[in-house]
């Protein structure tokens, strides 16, 4: 019995030393090290991405206001014109023959209303001396009251002829360039035709109508009630079909009051200075919208947001206490390579941009503030 008290108590020994030794010799727990920025707040252009097509600012379908024979074209197709240049010469014979006989039946009429004065002056000085009955003399008063109505008809029918023999030259009611020209010289044309003979479009300014669905407008609207946005300047930047950035920039003028049923979308209207007529209508192209400016923005790189099963936005950030703590994020657009957050982050928040994938929440880390390039590209 002692004996295996003994060997008991001194198994109990070892077990003791050996555990001790073990607990001696176990090596520290190094923690992660993970990278981190610090979040802060500045001031954001907020910027929107839309797509449309150049639109001229002034465009005038050429049609003739008279019937008859085309004699000349007198533009150079793709020619720039300025309002009230000749473009077309019609067969002016007809309508000169019936200036001509209106500006006779005009003389004609005078004549006669001036022998009709003349008359009635007579006639009322005999009815003075009683030489004449009063019939005779309302009869010559309404001879001379007939004769300058008539005067009056023949002056309006000299003028109508006078228009239309001016209209035998059909004028550019615009400025702008001319298109290529629908009819040639022989051509018989009518006031009544539905085809224009050309086109004029004024390039400079040229218009450029965008389409913004009606979502991202509430979005907008949404974005702007927030405290600390304001409404952006309507200064609007050009990305042409070749990805070119066009130089002049443009002004935003005016949004329609309505949505397209059939598009779900609102049209908007910029306007460009257009010098070197490097727009042309109909061009594709993207346009840059500054819509608002947060005074109180937040940025950060996009490696330091994540996203859950959900499709729900996280980040990974080092608490006071040196543990890692996940916050919720809300993304507005992305600025190159990063993420615009409208809620979730605070200034002062340590980011953890490297390493999120060897640490878990709660676990104590060590943070290392790390400088990441950025680039300036924008997108919606």
């Amino acid at each position: 019995m002692i004996k295996t008290i003994t060997l008991l108590s001194a198994a109990l020994l070892l077990t003791g030393t050996l555990t001790a030794c073990q607990e001696q010799h176990k090596p520290e727990q190094i923690e992660t090290t993970v990278g981190v920025v610090k979040v802060t707040q500045q001031v954001l252009p907020l910027t929107i991405m839309l797509q449309g097509r150049t639109v001229a600012s002034m465009s005038a379908e050429v049609r003739p206001q008279v019937n008859g024979i085309i004699q000349q074209r007198l533009f150079s197709e793709g020619a720039k014109v300025k309002a009230g240049d000749v473009l077309y010469q019609i067969d002016a014979a007809s309508y000169e023959a019936t200036y001509a006989k209106a500006d006779a039946d005009l003389h004609t009429a005078q004549a006669t209303l001036e022998a009709a004065r003349l008359k009635d002056q007579r006639y009322q000085a005999l009815l003075q001396d009683k030489s004449i009955s009063h019939q005779d003399a309302e009869d010559a008063h309404a001879a001379f009251m007939e004769a300058d109505a008539r005067v009056a008809g023949y002056q309006a029918a000299l003028k109508s002829a006078r228009i239309d023999l001016q209209r035998t030259q059909i004028t550019a009611p615009i400025s702008g360039y001319v298109g290529i020209s629908n009819v040639t010289p022989g051509a018989l044309v009518s006031a009544a035709q539905s085809s224009a003979l050309t086109t004029i479009n004024t390039l400079d300014p040229m218009n450029v109508d965008l389409n913004e669905s009606s979502k991202d407008l509430l979005e907008l609207r949404k974005m702007l009630s927030r405290a600390g946005v304001v409404k952006g300047s309507a200064d609007v930047s050009l990305i042409l079909e070749d990805g070119s950035t066009y130089p002049h920039k443009g002004q935003l003028k005016v949004r329609e009051v309505s949505v397209d049923r059939s598009t779900g979308s609102v049209v908007l209207r910029a306007q460009f200075a257009n010098p070197d007529d490097v727009l042309l209508p109909g061009m594709f192209v993207r346009a840059k919208l500054e819509v608002a400016i947060d005074q109180h923005g937040i940025k950060v790189p996009q490696q330091g947001i994540s996203r859950d099963n959900q499709g729900h936005a996280y980040a990974l950030v080092v608490a006071k206490d040196g543990k890692i703590a996940k916050k919720m994020v809300t993304t507005e657009q992305a600025i190159g390579d990063q993420w615009v957050i409208s809620s979730g982050l605070a200034a002062g928040d340590m980011l953890v941009v490297e390493g999120a994938n060897k640490v878990r929440i709660g676990q104590t880390v060590k943070s290392e503030v790390v400088a990441l390039a950025q680039t300036g590209k924008e997108g919606r």
